[in-house]
């Protein structure tokens, strides 16, 4: 790097791997006989699997992004960046309620099937969001238009299986969406405090006691506006998220005053902390479930993810050993597209007769398909990147 704010090449790896694991474990989710280890673990089960982690990863790298993303941004004299933090967020809140309210669309009462009316869709979202940069006025307002058209008519065909709902409804945020509200609080409160350490410590104590609190019973008057409230939860989202951001500042801070090796240091101790923690509290908050977003949970997958940063970090930005990761570079850069590529995907296969040879859809076989699969969603992303699809947001 040349100097602190440029990109971070571990950030973009530590994604990439994360992005890849996460298309990875979801397509593996519907298949029999692979290890239980893989997939997430069951809702009322005390335990942890590959899948239960991937989320809380994901969260902590939006955390690592925020600081060096602003820094670069203000560098540059942007005074745009609290309108950015709402533009961005509303549009992951807005993905991930469409998202959400895909899980009960009731193809038996509405006028088109289920895959076509999921792929419509995405296909809005990606003329709303793409990357019109390089693109005139005109053809902007005429693409965009045409999304937020479609993005209408596929509202007025929204038809739920959800009884005493009819229409579009909260039932959660989706997965985009509450990567929205995490962002949206954790980056106000980042840039609000001048990134100064202290406060997104104290930020990321506050989010940890909160999700430890509401467990314990001790926020039940929260209950009737809890996934309304300005929190859209229990605390465990902005904890990790928090987290990401509190590192970063503390690799900012330690690079500026050459003592980066105390990075790893305090990664490794928070880590050490972390995982203590989440086994003492394991017995008195429910256990370790990602379903339940259990105080263990947050503390255990934190502690995994700062080891997992420090792997990277080391690797990537001290050994400069990145070429390991090229093979999977479109889901460390063009995550969001990597994101929304399956959901037009899995559609449009669902609307062919195409099939696989059984071997595929069970055991060895099933693990094969599902990191073809992945590796194949990323090659797709990186082509549509290099045509110029590319989405922003």
């Amino acid at each position: 790097m040349n100097n602190v704010y440029n990109r971070v090449r571990s950030i973009d790896a530590f994604r990439a791997v994360t992005m890849f694991l996460m298309i990875f474990v979801n397509d593996l989710d519907g298949i029999p006989k692979v290890p239980h280890w893989l997939k997430h673990a069951g809702e009322n089960v005390d335990a942890l699997g590959l899948a239960d982690t991937i989320f809380p990863a994901f969260l902590f790298i939006v955390g690592l992004s925020i600081p060096f993303a602003f820094e670069k941004r203000m560098k540059l004299g942007d005074t745009k960046i609290p309108m950015r933090i709402l533009t961005r967020s509303f549009a992951l809140i807005l993905i991930g309620f469409y998202h959400a309210n895909m899980e009960t669309y009731n193809e038996k009462t509405a006028l088109l099937p289920e895959p076509v009316w999921e792929s419509l869709l995405t296909i809005s979202f990606f003329f709303i969001f793409l990357d019109y940069s390089q693109t005139s006025k005109i053809k902007r307002y005429i693409l965009q238009g045409f999304g937020i058209a479609l993005l209408i008519l596929m509202s007025f065909l929204y038809t739920t299986t959800d009884p005493g709902q009819t229409w579009l409804h909260l039932t959660w945020w989706g997965i985009l969406g509450l990567i929205g509200w995490s962002y949206l609080l954790c980056s106000l409160i980042y840039y609000y405090s001048d990134g100064l350490l202290w406060v997104q410590a104290a930020a990321w104590i506050f989010f940890l006691f909160f999700n430890l609190d509401f467990h314990f019973g001790m926020l039940d008057f929260l209950s009737g506006v809890q996934k309304y409230a300005w929190i859209a939860g229990n605390g465990a989202m902005q904890a990790f998220t928090m987290a990401g951001i509190f590192v970063s500042v503390m690799y900012m801070r330690l690079k500026e005053s050459k003592e980066i090796k105390l990075l790893w240091v305090g990664m490794i101790l928070l880590a050490i902390i972390l995982f203590n923690l989440g086994f003492i509290v394991r017995f008195f908050s429910g256990g370790i479930s990602k379903a339940h977003d259990t105080p263990s949970w947050v503390f255990i997958c934190t502690g995994i993810s700062l080891i997992a940063y420090a792997f990277f970090a080391f690797v990537v930005d001290f050994k400069h050993k990145y070429n390991w990761v090229k093979i999977i570079e479109p889901a460390g850069k063009q995550t969001f597209t990597c994101y929304l590529v399956p959901f037009i995907f899995y559609p449009m296969y669902q609307m062919t007769d195409l099939g696989y040879p059984e071997y595929l859809s069970e055991g060895m076989g099933g693990l094969i398909k599902a990191l073809v699969f992945s590796f194949l969603m990323i090659w797709l992303a990186g082509l549509l990147n290099k045509i110029g699809i590319k989405l922003k947001i």
